[in-house]
């Protein structure tokens, strides 16, 4: 972008009290947009008339609409079709538009070596080209030599592609700021999560094992897809005053609450009691299931960052079950990179999260074994390794099997 300033200075003319100086700023630069046009069917064009062309679709910069206009037979009677013409347009009413423009023909061979003509990267004698009206044209009569275009890599599959850039000139004056006012920082979830622990207003509850929740049916119907439709669609609960829910634990239920009102997440370890590096761990991988269930995607990512942050022996094959049970795509692979390393593999299938991945997801460990093999082919030694952990191998399904000599 285009910048230039020019700074003015003003002194008051009284001699009492002291003179006062203010100062302003007048800021040129450009607005710069792009447009790429493809011209497909170049030889069936040909023939159109001279003075005759095809155009691009409009496109916006600077306020103003603008388009490119491709004259397969030229522009100029004088030329007799020898030249194609290209040309930009303001499209839109201006009266005086200074703008800087590139029009560029690609190179379709993967050379680079592209036809450009260009206002921008150098010295402008005169300054930014005026367009003085709708209509008016910047551009080339004789852009390329028809013959020569045709037998050039410009020309591929019938199709030429053409790169425009539109630099439109804009001016404003800065001055002081009369005035010096703090914006204070979003508060809603504070306000939100506030309203939570106050439990003014609720409307529904929720039962969780031994456990009741109050909160606020708009709320929740206004964060979760799930908790809109359970609310207030067509197959709504008869009983929305008070909601059994299963399959979670208090815990993660408070959590996933908190989430929803404050939206961010609660300390871990002072919502599970567990004083250990694990608490967030193994919430993160409830809560990954709860978001999932209801349609909270933002809380989802965040378990899934937690998750990949934290992947460790005792938890990851729990971890990496859930990953395919959610499709965290990044996740698992997290997962499965930690644990076909040769130093993990044996640790990791001692312990409780691998039998329940070998009873839940099969399938991942045909997945797993093939991530084995791609490490092994790339090294011996690894090879070795792995042999070491995984004697007698095993089969997709986690059951031992005899090498066959």
């Amino acid at each position: 972008m285009g910048r230039a300033s020019i700074e003015i200075s003003r002194t008051s003319s009284s001699s009492s009290p002291p003179a006062v100086t203010t100062t302003s700023t007048s800021v040129t630069e450009t607005v710069n947009g792009e447009h790429d046009f493809r011209i497909s069917g170049y030889s069936l064009s040909k023939g159109i008339g001279i003075g005759k062309y095809v155009a691009s679709d409009t496109f916006m910069v600077g306020g103003y609409s603008w388009a490119i206009y491709f004259y397969p037979d030229g522009k100029s009677l004088e030329d007799n079709a020898t030249y194609v013409s290209l040309f930009i347009a303001l499209a839109s009413e201006g009266s005086d538009v200074r703008a800087l423009f590139e029009l560029t023909l690609l190179d379709q061979s993967g050379r680079e070596r592209h036809k450009i003509h260009s206002h921008f990267g150098r010295a402008l004698e005169s300054g930014p080209y005026t367009l003085k009206y709708r209509g008016s044209m910047w551009g080339y009569k004789r852009f390329f030599k028809r013959s020569a275009l045709e037998t050039s890599d410009y020309l591929k599959d019938d199709c030429l592609q053409v790169h425009c850039c539109v630099g439109v000139v804009k001016s404003r004056t800065e001055g002081p700021k009369t005035y010096s006012i703090h914006v204070p920082p979003s508060d809603i979830g504070q306000q939100f999560g506030q309203l939570l622990e106050c439990g003014k207003g609720t409307d529904v509850c929720f039962q969780v094992k031994d456990e009741t929740f109050s909160a606020h049916k708009l709320v929740l119907a206004a964060r979760s897809p799930v908790f809109r439709a359970q609310l207030f669609g067509p197959m709504k609960d008869q009983n929305t005053r008070c909601i059994i829910v299963e399959d979670i634990e208090p815990p993660v239920f408070k959590a996933l609450l908190h989430f929803m009102y404050w939206d961010s997440l609660p300390d871990m370890e002072e919502l599970t009691g567990m004083n250990t590096k694990w608490a967030t761990t193994l919430m993160s991988q409830h809560l990954l299931a709860a978001a999932d269930r209801y349609g909270l995607d933002r809380l989802r990512v965040l378990c899934e960052t937690n998750l990949c942050q934290d992947v460790a022996i005792n938890t990851v094959a729990t971890t990496l079950a859930l990953a395919e049970q959610h499709h965290c795509h990044q996740l698992k692979a997290v997962c499965l990179k930690f644990v076909a390393s040769p130093e993990n593999l044996r640790a990791v299938m001692q312990t409780d999260g691998f039998d329940y991945l070998k009873e839940s997801c099969p399938e991942v460990l045909t997945q797993l074994l093939e991530y084995v093999a791609r490490i092994s082919e790339h090294s011996p030694a690894i090879s070795k390794r792995i042999n070491d952990v995984i004697p007698d191998g095993v089969d997709v399904h986690g059951r031992r099997v005899k090498q066959r000599l």
